[in-house]
């Protein structure tokens, strides 16, 4: 499959709305996490549309909230903008409480549909392998970047693995399984 100049055009939008941002700790640029997100999808089957969802997957929850979906809505579609929603656990500022906007989140996967998986799925994927690589570097300090702890960050993901490895995406699923087990293994 090849991708078409709406990729592209994706991608340098979604380069401007994270332009000045980092990974958590980092100095990583924010675009790098969308470039994997995207990467990671396209590798497990996902369609053009889908990829384009995975690099404007956070737009909503960190770069303007429901205005930011309207945007991409009207540049991009109402599918892109459904998806890109559905990954956001917050469009609102102050966010909720960390823990009812995980909750929530993890509650709403329930109805998703499969190309909201796929992306959601490659997203925890991408953000599981960074923090396995940064232990590893740095140790414990790493749960410093999070609002939650350590227990909350691992209680997380594994209640993701667990929910993903039910509802699908198969195959992404279970390397997310694996990954977060490694995890588990590694930090707990």
């Amino acid at each position: 499959m090849g991708l078409s100049s709406r990729f592209e055009t994706a991608l340098a939008f979604a380069a401007r709305l994270h332009g000045e941002q980092a990974r958590k700790g980092t100095r990583i640029p924010y675009v790098a996490h969308l470039l994997g997100v995207a990467s990671i999808a396209l590798e497990y089957g996902a369609d053009e549309e889908e990829a384009i969802a995975a690099l404007l997957h956070d737009a909503v929850e960190d770069q303007g909230g429901i205005a930011t979906a309207e945007v991409i809505e009207r540049c991009f579609g109402e599918r892109f903008a459904q998806i890109v929603v559905a990954c956001s656990d917050s469009s609102t500022l102050p966010k909720p409480p960390w823990l009812a906007r995980k909750e929530a989140y993890i509650a709403r996967l329930e109805e998703s549909t499969p190309s909201e998986r796929l992306v959601s799925c490659s997203d925890k994927l991408h953000n599981v392998r960074a923090i396995l690589r940064d232990y590893r570097e740095i140790g414990d300090e790493i749960w410093g970047r999070f609002t939650a702890d350590k227990a909350g960050v691992l209680w997380y993901y594994r209640t993701l693995a667990d929910v993903f490895l039910r509802l699908g995406p198969e195959r992404l699923s279970h390397e997310l399984d694996r990954v977060v087990a490694e995890l588990e293994a590694t930090a707990g």
